[in-house]
């Protein structure tokens, strides 16, 4: 049997949606003005609503910027495989580094916000809720790639120049990266005749794991 939404459900899933309508007109205003240019009346204006509406939601711009980064965080970080052979490291490294490039491309805004704007005052200061994730691998998406890389360390899969854990993770960091924000500020250039983008995904996670591993791993 059908069952009618109740009035309070209805003005709960409202209130809701008119958040998430804030944080997301509030995301495109950051990446395109920085956080100085943004005011609450600008993304009122935005989205067509009285300035007051939106302090019924946060109190300032600094807490506004800190709901977006948070969700955005808890987004790319449920974004990565968590479930992999531990005898086979470098199989988890390809799918961690393929999920990584994925998320920023079906998602271009909260990636420019997280990893191509840069970080106000206000975000220096990062508070329990944020740092409690540092350092677990569970949820903390940099500590699982320098855990996985470890293991792939340990197993003495990689060269023997590469056996810093950290000089690893932070470089298949930045590869990943630059593959992601290349595609999101010129993947729309008519200047450049792009190959097709999950071509260049499988190239550059490949390249970079390549250039790492021993002979003696394979290069499958």
């Amino acid at each position: 049997m059908h069952k009618t939404m109740s009035v309070a459900d209805r003005r709960a899933r409202e209130r809701e949606e008119l958040r998430q309508k804030i944080l997301d007109k509030a995301r495109e205003l950051f990446i395109a003005h920085g956080y100085e240019g943004v005011t609450l009346r600008k993304i009122a204006n935005a989205i067509e609503y009285a300035p007051g509406t939106i302090y019924s939601y946060f109190k300032d711009k600094d807490e506004l910027l800190r709901a977006l980064c948070v969700a955005d965080w808890e987004s790319f970080e449920q974004n990565f495989p968590r479930s992999f052979e531990p005898s086979k490291p470098l199989d988890a490294l390809r799918a961690i580094g393929t999920s990584y490039i994925r998320f920023a491309l079906e998602n271009p805004n909260q990636y420019r916000l997280m990893f191509m704007t840069p970080k106000p005052p206000a975000m220096k200061e990062l508070d329990d809720e944020i740092l409690a994730k540092k350092g677990d691998p569970a949820r903390d998406g940099y500590a699982l790639l320098r855990q996985v890389v470890q293991m792939a360390i340990d197993a003495e899969l990689l060269r023997e120049r590469f056996r810093d854990a950290e000089v690893v993770a932070q470089t298949l960091w930045a590869g990943v990266h630059g593959m992601a924000s290349l595609e999101i500020a010129m993947g729309c250039d008519p200047w450049l005749e792009w190959a097709p983008r999950e071509e260049r995904i499988t190239a550059i996670v490949d390249a970079l794991l390549w250039g790492l591993v021993a002979d003696e791993a394979g290069r499958a």
